[in-house]
C-alpha cells in the first residue's frame, strides 16, 4: 500500500505526461476487486474481473436497466423496417475515444462483429445476420436474414461477454487473440503506465465523456463519474483486506468472505450490504475434451454424489446467503424448472457413484481440479469437489494458483500432463444463465463452446427450437427439454445459488444495486 519517494516521483511524471493531476490532489476511490486483472480484453475472456474493467473503459450501444428493459446507450435513435429485417442505428453526439478520435459507425460494426465470434448470444446474432453497412460516420445498418426479435437483447447483453465498442483498429484483431490496449469511449480512462499486475490498476475520470440524461439503472442511464480517480488495489489475503477496510486504507471491498462479516460488522464506519438482487450460481465444469471426464458415465457419477448443500455452506457460510438450486436456469427467474432435477435433489448415493466410476472403465487417471486460492468462491468449491472425487474413487489433485492463472490455464485444451485441466470451478451472476440465449456453459458446440468444450448436437438443436418458439409457454417447455438433456450428458453441474455481500466505508454513497459492479455514480465524502 506504500511506496517510496522515487516511485512517487515517477508516478507523478507519468501522470503529468498523460495530463492527469497527481493522485494526492484528487478525490480517489480505493477499491478492492474480486481478483487480479490479468487480461485487458473483455471479448477474449469471460472473466468477470475483465468484464468489470471493460465497463470502466468502454461503452455499449444498448444496456439493460433494473426492470430488464433494453435502453439505448451510445445509440441516440434507431428504426426497424416494416419487414423487421433492417435496423438503422444513429449514434449520440459527442462520443469520443480516449485517444481523441470520434466514435464512428465503422468502430461499432467491427466491435460487434468481433464480439459475435466469441459470445454465445453474439454467435446466434451472427447466424441471423446478412450484413452490416455504414451509412455515414454516425449511422449504420444491420440487415437480417429473417426477423430476429432478440436483436436488441443481444446488443444489450449485460454480462460476459459484453458487446463493448472499441476503435476499429483494435476491433479488427482476431477474436482468438487478446488485445493488449484498453482504449474505449467510456466514463473512465485506463492509466496503463500505472498498471502493476498483481498489485494495482488505475483509472481516471474521462473528462470528455458525455453521460446520458436519464438516471442510472443497472448498466443503463447516465454514467456520471463523481470521483477523479479509481485505484483497484488487489489484496489476495482476506485478513489483510479486512484490516485495510477497517482502518480506512481502502474504501470498498467488492466481495466479503462470510467468515469476516462479524469482524467488519462491529465497525460503525463500515456498511455490509447485498447489492446483487438475483445472486449468483456456482458451477462445476468438466473438461469434455480430455480424460477422465470426456467419459459421460464418469460425469454422471459425480452428479449422483454431489450435494448442493455442501457447496452452499462452503461458499456462503450461512443458509441465509446460500441454498441449493437444481436448475440449469437461474432459480427465481421464468425459465427455472425442476425437469429431471431429481438426479440432483434425491438422496445422495456414494455407492451408486462408485459403481458408475467402475462401469465407466476409469483406470485411475489423474483428475486436475483448478483451485484459485485467492478467490473464495472458487477455492471453497474446489475443496469440496476434490474431497467428493476421492470418496467415489477418482484420483483427484488440486492445482493451487491465483485466479489470474486459472483464467489463463482454463483456455488450455492440452492433457493434464501438459498443463491442461479436468475440472474448473467458477460462478455466473444470475442474469448470465436465465435463458438458452445467455447460458454459455449450456452450449454443446464443441471446440467453439465455452471452456470445457462439450459437443452435444441435441442441445444445440433444442437451443435453435427455443429461439423459434412462438410463445413464452413454448419456450418454457423447450427449456425443460434442454434441462432433461443436460442432466443426461452433464455439460456442467450447478453447485449452489448464493449471495456474496459487499462492504464499504460509510463515506461512500451512490452504489448501484446490480448483478454487475459499476463504479460510476459513486461518491466519496
Amino acid at each position: 500500500m506504500k511506496f517510496g519517494l522515487r516511485s512517487f516521483a515517477i508516478a507523478c511524471l507519468a501522470a503529468a505526461a498523460a495530463g492527469i493531476a497527481p493522485a494526492h490532489a484528487q478525490k480517489v476511490l480505493r477499491f478492492v476487486p474480486e481478483a487480479d486483472l490479468r487480461s485487458l480484453d473483455p471479448i477474449w475472456t469471460t472473466a468477470y474481473i475483465t468484464r468489470n474493467h471493460g465497463y470502466m473503459v468502454y461503452d455499449v450501444l444498448f444496456a439493460v436497466d433494473e426492470k430488464f428493459q433494453v435502453q439505448p446507450q451510445m445509440v441516440d435513435k434507431y428504426e426497424l423496417s416494416a419487414d423487421k429485417l433492417t435496423y438503422t442505428f444513429t449514434l449520440r453526439d459527442g462520443l469520443k475515444f480516449h485517444d481523441g478520435q470520434p466514435v464512428k459507425s465503422a468502430d461499432c460494426i467491427a466491435s460487434i462483429q468481433r464480439w459475435a465470434k466469441r459470445d454465445v448470444f453474439g454467435q446466434k446474432l451472427a447466424d441471423m445476420t446478412e450484413g452490416w453497412t455504414a451509412v455515414n460516420d454516425k449511422t449504420f445498418r444491420l440487415k437480417l436474414k429473417k426477423p430476429f426479435p432478440y436483436t436488441l437483447d443481444s446488443l444489450a447483453k449485460p454480462s460476459s461477454n459484453v458487446p463493448f465498442i472499441m476503435p476499429e483498429r483494435l476491433a479488427k484483431t482476431d477474436a482468438s487473440t487478446a488485445i493488449t490496449e484498453a482504449v474505449g469511449s467510456g466514463p473512465f480512462r485506463f492509466v496503463k503506465e500505472e498498471w502493476v499486475p498483481g498489485n494495482k490498476v488505475v483509472y481516471v475520470k474521462n473528462a470528455d465523456y458525455v453521460p446520458r440524461k436519464e438516471a442510472p439503472s443497472w448498466g443503463a442511464g447516465g454514467k456520471v463519474v463523481k470521483v477523479d480517480r479509481v485505484e483497484w488495489i488487489y489484496i489476495p489475503d482476506a485478513a489483510t483486506a479486512a484490516a485495510a477496510l477497517n482502518t480506512g486504507e481502502v474504501d470498498w471491498w467488492q466481495q466479503l468472505p462470510p467468515d469476516l462479516i462479524p469482524l467488519l460488522a462491529k465497525n460503525k464506519d463500515v456498511k455490509i450490504e447485498n447489492t446483487d438482487p438475483l445472486g449468483s450460481i456456482g458451477l462445476l465444469r468438466f473438461n469434455h475434451l480430455q480424460p477422465p471426464f470426456n467419459n459421460q458415465k464418469l460425469r454422471q457419477a459425480v452428479l449422483v454424489a454431489l450435494d448442493q448443500n455442501d457447496y452452499a455452506i462452503a461458499i456462503a457460510g450461512d443458509p441465509k446467503n446460500g441454498k441449493p438450486c437444481a436448475s440449469y436456469f437461474t432459480c427465481g427467474t421464468p425459465l427455472a424448472n425442476t425437469a429431471g432435477s431429481e438426479v440432483l435433489t434425491s438422496k445422495r448415493d456414494i455407492e451408486k457413484a462408485k459403481a458408475l466410476v467402475k462401469e465407466s472403465g476409469y483406470k485411475g487417471e489423474k483428475a486436475i481440479v483448478l483451485d484459485a486460492t485467492d478467490q473464495p468462491i472458487v477455492h471453497a468449491q474446489a475443496l469440496v469437489t476434490a474431497d467428493l472425487l476421492r470418496k467415489i474413487g477418482v484420483n483427484a489433485e488440486l492445482a493451487a494458483s491465483d485466479w489470474g492463472t486459472v483464467i489463463t490455464r482454463r483456455a488450455s485444451k492440452e492433457p493434464v500432463d501438459k498443463g491442461g485441466w479436468s475440472i474448473l470451478h467458477t460462478w455466473f451472476v444470475g442474469p448470465d444463465i436465465v435463458s438458452p440465449a445467455l447460458n454459455s456453459p449450456l452450449r454443446g458446440n464443441g471446440e467453439k463452446a465455452w471452456f470445457g468444450w462439450p459437443t452435444d448436437a441435441r442441445l444445440e438443436e433444442l437451443r435453435d427450437v427455443w429461439f423459434a418458439a412462438p410463445t413464452a409457454a413454448d419456450q418454457k417447455k423447450v427449456a425443460e427439454d434442454m434441462q432433461k438433456r443436460a442432466w443426461e450428458t452433464v455439460p456442467y453441474i450447478p453447485t449452489a445459488q448464493f449471495i456474496i455481500p459487499t462492504a464499504y466505508r460509510t463515506s461512500i454513497s451512490g452504489i448501484i444495486k446490480s448483478p454487475v459492479t459499476f463504479l460510476w455514480n459513486v461518491e466519496k465524502k
